[in-house]
């Protein structure tokens, strides 16, 4: 697939993640205090909710490679974690928001 047909696709699966996360109520209007923003930490996993550094981190700044016409990561594994930090969303139907998220590590993980 060249990079052109991988970012067009990136840009789908990104905006389908986005809908998916304001239908189930994981979008939010206040970012994340700039000392959360700051962790150094896989996923700013001390800091912020998955869902939030999806939105505030993971989001922009795929959409920024794109917008450059920069090459995507190759290495990207974020579904294991959001399978497991998902469980601890009560009452919200996450099965559909994996599957996107799946996809997203599956384009990515393309050579």
């Amino acid at each position: 697939m060249q990079l052109a047909e991988r970012h067009q696709a990136m840009r789908g699966l990104l905006r389908a993640v986005e809908t998916e996360m304001r239908h189930r109520g994981l979008w939010s209007g206040m970012p994340p205090s700039p000392e959360a923003m700051n962790s150094v930490m896989p996923f700013m996993y001390d800091t912020l909710h998955l869902h939030q550094w999806l939105q505030w981190v993971f989001l922009p700044r795929t959409l920024a490679l794109i917008e450059a016409g920069r090459p995507l990561p190759g290495n990207c594994n974020i579904h294991p974690l959001a399978e497991h930090e998902f469980t601890r969303l009560e009452n919200i139907d996450t099965g559909p928001l994996l599957d996107l998220v799946l996809e997203v590590d599956t384009l990515m993980n393309q050579p």
